[in-house]
């Protein structure tokens, strides 16, 4: 992340005992480079989460547990891209702000880097609850309990986000950490490990598990939707592996440069220049969980239609009920009776959506 390399803005690097190695034309590439695509994720993760939040919101439907979760990881991508302003601020002006809007951002940005992790894993458990352990799980998926565990996510979210942002500080037009002597040694190698254990491995290893399940209990049964769900399935995992291991396999090679493994310059630039780029594409992640967890289902694309019926309806002075067409309705009733098999497996009525 950023924060974890604020050594960007300066254009030489020195280590005990080596000649200073000269990272200005990383610095220029990086500052170029960061500022388009931290403004392009912005922009695209604003929109798509925006849309995610006002679409459930003003759903007149009753809610149901995942309908929590997708807007809580909607809230964790927007807390995460709403900090990239700043960055791209800092990046260009090389001007932190001041000590309490760094620390700030600084939270902000792992607290939802971790919430939209933990939360993508969540909707993974509760899958796997809902189709694999749908008779035990009736009872216990309600958005009562949705909201308890979410507020739960959050409070883990803040609890692994800590030891990120806690040494975090202004000083000198930098926004940076700056560790206690006793700690400058091993709390980055322990920063580094966390990002890489608790917000890929085991996110990911979770999730292979959930969805490898859903799918033995999906081929198991006789369903129309069952092709679909498998390859949303197969989206969801493959999708998650590719956007965020090889920006995890480069914190990894940063470690292992905290104990010199690269002392060559060159390698260094390159490696400065890698993490640039596999976190770009980490974040791009944020953009897609739209399209992914709530675009894909039937449900919220009915959400989304009614919502764009809404807003047309107030351009055009119309009533949104008078503009119904009656093969708009029949539509509507051929989903509900082909969605009704796979309710059986989802617990909650949500037919369309099994992931």
């Amino acid at each position: 992340m950023f924060t974890q390399s604020p050594e960007l803005t300066t254009d030489f690097q020195y280590e005990e005992g080596a000649e200073a190695c000269n990272m200005k034309d990383v610095v220029v590439f990086g500052t170029a480079f960061l500022s388009i695509a931290y403004s392009l994720v912005f922009a695209f993760g604003l929109l798509g989460n925006l849309l995610v939040v006002f679409a459930l919101t003003h759903s007149q439907k009753s809610k149901s547990i995942t309908d929590i979760y997708l807007l809580n990881l909607a809230f964790s991508d927007l807390l995460l891209v709403g900090t990239l302003p700043f960055w791209i601020h800092y990046l260009i002006r090389e001007d932190g702000s001041n000590n309490a809007v760094c620390k700030l951002t600084t939270a902000c940005f792992f607290i939802g880097f971790f919430g939209g992790i933990f939360f993508i894993t969540i909707i993974s458990i509760d899958r796997y609850r809902a189709i694999v352990l749908a008779a035990n799980s009736i009872n216990n998926r309600t958005v009562q309990h949705g909201v308890i565990i979410s507020l739960g996510v959050w409070a883990a979210a803040i609890l692994v986000a800590t030891p990120q942002f806690m040494f975090t500080k202004h000083e000198k037009n930098e926004c940076f950490r700056d560790y206690p002597e006793v700690l400058q040694d091993i709390w980055p190698v322990l920063c580094n490990m966390e990002t890489n254990i608790i917000g890929f491995l085991l996110p990911l290893l979770i999730m292979s598990y959930c969805y490898f399940r859903i799918m033995r209990t999906l081929f198991s049964c006789k369903n129309h939707k069952k092709a679909k769900a498998i390859k949303l399935i197969f989206l969801v995992v493959i999708v998650f592996f590719l956007f965020w291991t090889p920006y995890n396999v480069m914190i990894f090679l940063d470690t292992l440069k905290l104990y010199d493994f690269f002392p060559n310059c060159d390698m260094k630039k390159n490696l400065k220049l890698a993490l640039n780029m596999t976190e770009t594409i980490a974040f791009i992640h944020c953009c897609l969980n739209p399209f992914i967890y709530a675009f894909a289902g039937e449900k919220f694309r009915r959400y989304l239609y009614h919502l764009y019926r809404k807003c047309l309806a107030i351009l055009c002075g119309r009533s949104v009920h008078a503009s119904f067409s009656s093969s708009e309705s029949q539509r509507s009733r051929r989903e509900s009776v082909l969605s009704s098999n796979f309710t059986h497996y989802t617990s909650d009525g949500e037919s369309s959506m099994p992931l």
